[in-house]
């Protein structure tokens, strides 16, 4: 069985009969199933509003996060983020907690068919959107009470043999050939120190978690179950993963100085991600998620 396979199943009625019993004011309205990732299942209300639900165990904790931490977030950043408008409380039939938060359009720079030499001002508006969200004001305001990198996304002793695990699996079904620049990366991260700072991330920063618009700007950025406290390599990986030539140089101008380790860190998550979402999307039929994925292991060592 797939690692994402859901635990939980909630189809459109279920989540009709969920939201209805605790939030009569939305009673009659069109519930539509939109997207799916690992953890979680998202459906558009009447038009307005994301009810995001887990299906797995392991998101719980994210999603309590992020019903804690985005109402604290929102104002803070230059793009939109969800912001949960409707909590839902956990129950004898679905006993894990869920929220819904006002619709945000777009779509996912996955799907978006954005060539990189177009993407240089999404990068631009990516850089300011992360020196916000990485900066000591935003830790001020937030980090209380966020765990410290869960996932261990900035610790290459736990990081490089996942992400060569992750790269060993989709070599083996033919999904990517190996690349001696890629195996010269995880090579020269292995033995790193630990990161010195923590800093507030969004812990999960990939092409499916970016919406821009039909012009390819930013949008909104969504899915903030890994939000954390970590370093900001966990989150400076899409400049690796994503863009490449001047759009990457726009993104360093936006957010500023990074220096060698912390890149370092940031191209071998960006490569742990791209195998990751590239099984993934091999799995699910997802044809433009997996053409980005491969480019994205061209990018990470460009």
């Amino acid at each position: 069985m797939p690692e994402w396979d859901p635990e939980v199943e909630i189809d459109e009625d279920r989540a009709r009969s969920l939201i209805e019993r605790q939030f009569p004011e939305l009673r009659g309205s069109t519930v539509t199933a939109v997207a799916a990732g690992w953890d979680n299942v998202v459906f558009r209300v009447d038009g307005r509003w994301a009810f995001r639900f887990p299906r797995r165990a392991i998101a719980i904790p994210g999603v309590e996060r992020e019903i804690a931490t985005l109402p604290r977030l929102a104002g803070h950043l230059p793009a939109p983020i969800p912001e949960p408008r409707f909590v839902g409380r956990p129950t004898g039939d679905y006993p894990w907690p869920w929220f819904g938060a006002k619709w945000l359009p777009g779509t996912e720079l996955s799907d978006a068919r954005l060539p990189d030499e177009r993407r240089a001002p999404l990068a631009t508006s990516l850089g300011e959107f992360l020196r916000a969200l990485h900066s000591t004001h935003v830790s001020r305001l937030v980090s209380a009470g966020l765990p410290v990198d869960p996932m261990r996304r900035g610790d290459m002793g736990f990081r490089v043999p996942h992400a060569r695990r992750r790269l060993d699996e989709v070599i083996a079904r033919g999904l990517w050939e190996p690349n001696a620049d890629v195996e010269r990366l995880i090579v020269r991260s292995t033995g790193l120190p630990p990161p010195p700072r923590t800093l507030v991330v969004h812990g999960d920063l990939h092409v499916r978690h970016v919406l821009v618009d039909d012009e390819g700007a930013l949008s909104a950025v969504i899915d903030w179950g890994d939000v954390c406290a970590a370093d900001p390599s966990t989150d400076l990986s899409i400049a690796y993963g994503c863009f490449s030539g001047e759009a990457r140089r726009a993104f360093l101008d936006a957010y500023g100085p990074i220096d060698g380790l912390t890149e370092l860190r940031a191209r071998v998550i960006a490569t742990f991600l791209a195998a990751a979402l590239l099984g993934y999307a091999a799995d699910e039929g997802m044809e433009r998620l997996q053409s980005e994925c491969l480019r994205a292991l061209e990018r990470v060592v460009a």
